[in-house]
């Protein structure tokens, strides 16, 4: 196991968990929290144990979002300075984005600035029901700038104006109806919820899920026509020539359960 100064990596049974894990000052992300992220989802991309990933904090809030003490610090520094430390966020949130594999976001307490963008990334986000959500950059003179293209995969534009030019706070209720969380459950349901849907995931072929968000990143490249045909038909025609194919037919037609290759 790896080891890391802001962040946790737990593995268990083809899941890993990343904890944010500086709770004492509510997971605020620092230079070397995106350094440690990014170099952790680049691991567990080549980690064929690893099937699910799920990003969390500990402690009492899941982030703050960015570390307000060094951004003040940054006002001192040159635009070149902030220029690498911009890219650090960019190169962080690509890296969560891009993963191949199912990436689970569970959110708790304050989701404020960065964190919004930690979320966003992932595929899928699970709500504690009492978190509070705000993009609250406008509120100290700055912008969501590196968050937002991923933010606008989840929000529509009219809803990511308004909520980012009042930096208003909301519930997760509110986060829910507008499309930035999946799902909200209670304190005490929280760990059921998460469990069930990694369960079903599981039960999923590998290769499958892969080429699931594999297809949804091109085809949200604005494709013409031909191109999204040739994708398409290439993708199943690979996909049905494929060992997992095989075994996901012949297991459905034998009602069994099918054997993956990496849960063997």
């Amino acid at each position: 196991m790896k080891n890391y100064n802001t962040i946790q990596v737990d593995l268990q049974h083809h899941i890993a968990t990343i904890w944010l894990n500086r709770p004492d000052v509510q997971n605020a992300v620092n230079n070397k929290m995106l350094e440690e992220l990014t170099k952790s989802f680049q691991w567990l991309e080549t980690d064929d144990r690893v099937r699910v990933i799920i990003l969390r904090g500990h402690g009492k809030s899941f982030s703050a979002g960015a570390d307000l003490k060094k951004m003040l610090a940054s006002n001192k520094l040159s635009f070149e300075d902030n220029l690498k430390d911009g890219k650090l966020w960019t190169q962080c949130l690509s890296q969560i984005y891009h993963s191949s594999k199912p990436v689970i976001a569970v959110v708790n307490g304050n989701v404020f600035g960065g964190g919004n963008g930690l979320l966003s990334a992932a595929d899928i986000v699970i709500a504690e029901s009492e978190t509070i959500f705000s993009f609250s950059e406008v509120k100290i003179g700055l912008a969501p700038s590196t968050i937002l293209p991923y933010v606008l995969t989840r929000l529509n534009e009219h809803k990511a104006k308004f909520l980012m030019f009042t930096g208003k706070r909301f519930t997760s209720d509110e986060a829910l109806n507008y499309g930035l969380v999946d799902f909200v459950a209670d304190s005490n349901e929280l760990e059921s919820v998460l469990e069930n849907l990694m369960k079903d995931i599981l039960k999923a072929s590998p290769n499958g899920l892969k080429e699931i968000k594999f297809l949804i990143r091109e085809l949200n490249k604005g494709l013409n026509h031909d191109q999204i045909n040739d994708l398409t038909a290439n993708s199943i025609a690979a996909l049905k020539i494929s060992e997992e194919a095989y075994e996901g037919i012949s297991a459905f037609l034998e009602k069994r359960t099918p054997v993956w290759n990496s849960n063997k």
